[in-house]
């Protein structure tokens, strides 16, 4: 056992993490996401985790910055983001997400979200079909609320949005499969830094930089490898239903602490 930041870790179990974080990273940047919500799912899962929705949701967001970041540059450099597709989104979503970091929620509602997100997740990976479709753009008023919707739930839960809108985007033939992770990028950096913001205007920042680098590392790493082989790593199913195991369990270990089982 050793001691990272006042917390008591041990060895074997700061290891599962990192390469679970490596793991998730890549499989989410594969489709332009951050992996808030499998971060959430495997943090929750741990003895380093704090007990406060305000520790898991910066730490969330801190490491979607990072691999949302690096998702964001590929996709970009790769000519796959529509700006007028995209800015409609993040004018409604960037202020909701702000409100919603800045709301501290109670622990059980924040555990009952949180559920609600992972098994929603969990359905997506197991079930979301990136195939392109016909497009037809949505209206400017349409994607300004539907970017509203997503922001205050990414802020009140931490996440940075992109388990919502990418499979929105492409369900509704809104943006090709590259233009919408290439959107969903752009979209949770910002969603993430909005949730910062507000969580931070609340008086409380529960992020230790001792404890972030190596998480940071991690995510890094598979943040590189997924957003550049993203097509090959996406279609290992494999990986995918192993994540949708860690964010059922996670799930449930948190509808079993609200009901005090």
């Amino acid at each position: 056992m050793f001691f990272l930041c006042g917390h008591p870790v041990l060895w074997p179990e700061m290891a599962v993490v990192l390469l679970s974080l490596t793991i998730i990273a890549a499989l989410y940047s594969s489709v332009g996401h951050g992996g808030g919500s499998g971060y959430l799912a495997v943090l929750s899962l741990t003895t380093i985790a704090v007990s406060d929705p305000l520790w898991l949701k910066q730490y969330a967001w801190s490491l979607n910055l990072v691999v949302a970041g690096v998702a964001f540059w590929h996709y970009r450099k790769g000519g796959y983001l529509n700006q007028s597709l995209a800015v409609p989104f993040l004018i409604g979503s960037i202020p909701m997400a702000v409100l919603g970091g800045y709301v501290q929620l109670q622990g059980s509602i924040y555990d009952i979200l949180l559920s609600l997100v992972l098994v929603f997740a969990a359905w997506r990976l197991l079930y979301s079909s990136w195939e392109d479709r016909e497009i037809s753009r949505p209206t400017a008023s349409t994607a300004v609320a539907t970017g509203g919707g997503i922001g205050l739930a990414s802020g009140l839960i931490g996440i940075g949005g992109g388990i919502f809108l990418s499979p929105l985007l492409i369900l509704c033939g809104w943006a090709s499969a590259k233009e919408a992770a290439a959107t969903a990028a752009l979209f949770i950096w910002l969603n993430s830094l909005s949730g910062l913001l507000g969580s931070s205007l609340s008086g409380q920042i529960s992020v230790e930089v001792g404890l972030l680098a190596p998480f940071s590392g991690a995510v890094l790493i598979g943040g590189l490898i997924g957003s550049k082989y993203g097509s090959q790593i996406s279609s290992q199913t494999g990986i995918q239903k192993l994540l949708v195991v860690v964010m059922l369990i996670a799930a449930s270990k948190r509808v079993i602490g609200v009901l005090g089982i």
